[in-house]
């Protein structure tokens, strides 16, 4: 993709995300139900590598490291993502000299030294210019099982799409100014949500490469109790809410999540889908498939160009973290069409686990 702006980090899309858990073995099965494949070991610690096409997830289950620590404090949890770059070492200077502050992780022999500075929560943002298949970090830190195909098709989720950072109230504009500042990411949405009872406002960002967004969550001033609030008690802090995986056909993919056991987000009312045919004039999507999987739909049809968003969202898989399962078919927005329907129905959630108390 052309660089959307002016690209001095080099950014060329998200390389991994990081988890651990103090229950690794059930992190693991998550990823395994929603198509991930074990695929690599490390060569010397106890962390491995899960693929599905060229997503990325690792599970670092040594206990005296900064995941494992990460762990300890949040749950089971995304503890560091990486960005892929052009040089690292260049973007780590470049970052150190706008004042991101470095994160020193310890190294074994014969192991590749990545260059990380402090993000969200205090976890470890990686650099990494060694992507190519067979120069990969991977390759060199990592062995892979044999025989294996080491870009497996699981469910048919090709790449992350984005991932939402949750953050305290009056936060949200310091994360924005830390993705400006040192990347050059540009806000391209905002939003502000009002529920029956809470509401949020959302900063969407987006990365020069056009590839890497994350969206900036923080509760309104309306009331108190809300998701984000929830999520930032649960979670013991700020942090990465949920991950966003992008397919290319999600009602096959769908299909294929529920078959193996995820839990997905219950659909909103009927009235929801009697009304798309007039929210989106001409879209051509099949109305009665995406209702009896609970799909929603959002983007704009104007002068006959159909540019359209199908999302679905998880329930919680990793203590208040959730995951997000999406298919772009020229649309590039995050589904701002649908976040009042998506909003008023995790507050209805909210409400029925007793985690939301109304009058």
């Amino acid at each position: 993709m052309t660089d959307l702006f002016d690209n001095p980090m080099g950014l060329c899309g998200f390389e991994f995300v990081e988890f651990a858990s103090p229950e690794a073995d059930k992190l693991e099965r998550i990823f395994e139900l929603m198509g991930f494949s074990l695929v690599a070991k490390h060569r010397s610690k106890d962390v491995v590598l899960y693929r599905q096409g060229d997503i990325n997830f690792i599970v670092n289950r040594e206990p005296k490291s900064i995941a494992g620590y990460f762990s300890a404090e949040h749950g089971s949890s995304a503890c560091a993502l990486a960005f892929r770059v052009k040089d690292s070492h260049r973007a780590y200077a470049r970052a150190l000299e706008l004042g991101a502050q470095p994160i020193e992780i310890p190294t074994g022999p014969m192991e590749l030294r990545l260059p990380a500075i402090k993000g969200i929560g205090g976890a470890p943002l990686y650099l990494i210019d060694r992507f190519e298949d067979g120069k990969s970090i991977y390759d060199i830190d990592f062995e892979f099982l044999p025989e294996v195909d080491r870009h497996p098709p699981g469910h048919g989720f090709k790449v992350i799409d984005h991932l939402t950072h949750n953050v305290y109230r009056g936060r949200m504009n310091f994360w924005a100014g830390f993705y400006e500042k040192i990347f050059n990411f540009r806000e391209i949405r905002y939003f502000d949500i009002k529920g029956e009872y809470t509401g949020l406002t959302s900063k969407a960002m987006t990365a020069p490469d056009g590839l890497i967004r994350i969206p900036l969550n923080e509760e309104s001033s309306k009331g108190g109790g809300g998701q984000i609030e929830e999520f930032l008690m649960k979670f013991n802090g700020e942090g990465i809410q949920h991950i966003a995986l992008r397919c290319d056909n999600l009602i096959e993919s769908v299909d294929a999540l529920r078959r193996a056991g995820i839990p997905l987000m219950t659909a909103p009312s009927q009235t929801y889908y009697d009304m798309l045919a007039e929210r989106l004039p001409g879209h051509g999507e099949p109305v009665d498939a995406l209702q009896a999987r609970g799909i929603l739909l959002d983007g704009s049809t104007e002068q006959g160009d159909p540019r359209l968003l199908l999302q679905i969202f998880s329930e919680t898989l990793l203590g208040p973290v959730f995951f997000e399962f999406i298919q772009r078919k020229k649309d590039e927005g995050f589904g701002e069409g649908n976040f009042k329907a998506l909003f008023d129905s995790m507050e209805r959630d909210q409400v029925r686990r007793g985690a939301l108390t109304v009058d």
